[in-house]
């Protein structure tokens, strides 16, 4: 059974930093490109930020390019979101996700990942 628990969501202050971390199990880490969504109360899942299978190509939505990193620790079955100069519009629940259309290149379309985790709220103040 594959599982994806998500962590490090809370409470901060605009300009604010959070480190978002998602530890998957049951599953081959290594066989799957990752990705980050997020969804604020009555709006659509937004695709965040994706990453290849070896963490060598990366791709970040407009609204958080400069401001998120995300990286992977394969060794470790745990992928990253640094979230920096945080602002009040990147309140929402973030959910990791691995699957995408390629592993080298997967893209941010939510019908392409096959596994999801319960998601790690985050709010920010203004």
């Amino acid at each position: 059974q594959v599982q994806a628990v998500e962590s490090g969501g809370g409470l901060v202050q605009a300009g604010g930093s959070l480190r978002l971390s998602c530890t998957a199990s049951g599953l081959t880490f290594d066989d799957y490109a990752m990705a980050w969504f997020r969804q604020a109360p009555g709006k659509e899942r937004e695709g965040v930020s994706c990453i290849s299978w070896s963490g060598g190509s990366t791709y970040y939505a407009d609204s958080v390019k400069g401001r998120f990193t995300i990286s992977r620790d394969n060794a470790k079955n745990t992928l990253y979101l640094q979230m920096n100069s945080l602002k009040p519009e990147d309140t929402a629940m973030y959910y990791c996700a691995a699957g995408g259309y390629d592993n080298e290149d997967p893209g941010l379309d939510p019908d392409a990942y096959n596994y999801w985790g319960q998601g790690t709220q985050v709010t920010v103040s203004s």
